[in-house]
């Protein structure tokens, strides 16, 4: 594990009373010209769910339900769990106009729209047809999801982080910092000054006599 997963564990993120959730991620640039400080955007109601009812994850594979791409199934590449959204990968997809001026068309680009965890279903990997699932637990005491029309177990896909990199598989190299070493005490507090420690170290005695002095 590099040290920069250490630090990014220990920084909280503070967001503002009215901050709404988007797209992108929060503190990142675009996410800044969305959430302006200072300004108080009209209050969106989402459909409230639990942490632990949550089903769906990034890597799974799911079916749309309803819309223009019902029935189409796609890859899960996004999660926003503070506005029950899921973001398929090419599908749902509306374009858009980016950078556009009065002296430049701008650049047309497609750009893929969140949909509600409602609107989709979890696929079941033995037959590829969408499921309903449920939480349970295995003799072992594992959580697992369980499709209710098969009763088999749906794996939970591996997840990673947003440079790509899966914590579980993660190698360290040779100019990465261990645990063991970002977590290692190596300095010691003390009322000493920088000069005694220096003199304790290298065994100098001081044997001359200061002059007494007075600050007033």
């Amino acid at each position: 594990m590099r040290l920069s997963v250490l630090r990014a564990m220990a920084e909280k993120l503070s967001l503002p009373p009215h901050y709404r959730y988007g797209m992108n991620r929060p503190g990142s640039v675009a996410d800044k010209a969305k959430n302006p400080p200072g300004t108080r955007r009209r209050k969106v109601f989402v459909e409230p769910m639990r942490e632990e009812d949550w089903k769906v994850f990034k890597g799974d594979t799911v079916q749309i339900l309803t819309g223009k791409d019902a029935g189409k199934q796609g890859l899960v590449t996004q999660v926003i769990k503070e506005r029950t959204w899921v973001v398929l990968e090419g599908l749902n997809v509306h374009y858009r106009y980016v950078g556009k001026s009065p002296v430049y068309p701008g650049t047309y680009l497609a750009s893929e729209a969140p949909l509600l965890l409602r609107q989709v279903a979890l696929v079941d990997p033995t037959d590829r047809q969408p499921t309903e699932v449920e939480w349970r637990y295995t003799e072992e005491g594992e959580r697992v999801r369980v499709s209710l029309r098969t009763g088999r177990i749906i794996p939970k896909p591996v997840e990673q982080r947003e440079d790509g990199i899966i914590p579980e598989q993660w190698i360290d190299g040779p100019k990465d910092t261990s645990v063991e070493d970002a977590l290692e005490k190596t300095y010691v507090p003390s009322l000493k000054t920088f000069q005694e420690e220096i003199m304790e170290l290298q065994g100098i005695v001081e044997e001359r006599q200061y002059r007494k002095s007075y600050w007033y």
